[in-house]
């Protein structure tokens, strides 16, 4: 497999922090400022404490290139949260983005339903973002409901999509 999930650490920080900021990821994301050093370690130092959460890197082809968030583990319903983004330079230098953006979502929901023991797998998307919901579409997660957000001051339109455990 080209594609395995271990668990974040703090050797991972920089490059984790550099992977959100890339401006095409937060062009996407559900909070689009640039995180600041400061920010970071303190989303972390809080990551770390919570037992309902879980950051895991991804590996493509043994290399650091991507993140997988995972929130509600200590849910009683096994219905957990989840998001992604990946080291969109890097990948795109070695011409790996979609093989490595579809061993993530292979690879987060089997660590999700696998490992995690999820009963459930749901996320946010924004609606404008269709090479995401089609993925997900494409890897069997359907459309729960749509909802507005504001984002910087602006509505947006944001997707809920799950997957239930065997489907």
């Amino acid at each position: 497999m080209t594609v395995t999930l271990r668990p974040a650490g703090a050797a991972d920080l920089d490059r984790i922090r550099r992977w959100r900021n890339h401006p095409q990821v937060r062009s996407v994301s559900l909070t689009r400022h640039e995180i600041g050093p400061d920010e970071h370690l303190a989303w972390w130092a809080a990551v770390e404490a919570d037992p309902d959460r879980r950051v895991l890197v991804l590996l493509h082809r043994g290399c650091p290139a991507g993140v997988v968030t995972f929130a509600g583990l200590t849910s009683p319903e096994a219905a957990l949260t989840w998001g992604f983004y990946l080291d969109v330079d890097g990948l795109e230098e070695r011409g790996e983005l979609l093989p490595a953006w579809l061993g993530l979502q292979r690879a987060a929901v089997a660590y999700a339903f696998d490992t995690l023991g999820a009963r459930t797998l749901g996320g946010e998307t924004l609606a404008d973002n269709a090479p995401v919901l089609a993925l997900h579409r494409r890897f069997g997660f359907r459309t729960v409901r749509s909802y507005q957000r504001e984002i910087d001051g602006t509505p947006h339109q944001v997707v809920w999509t799950e997957m239930s455990r065997g489907t």
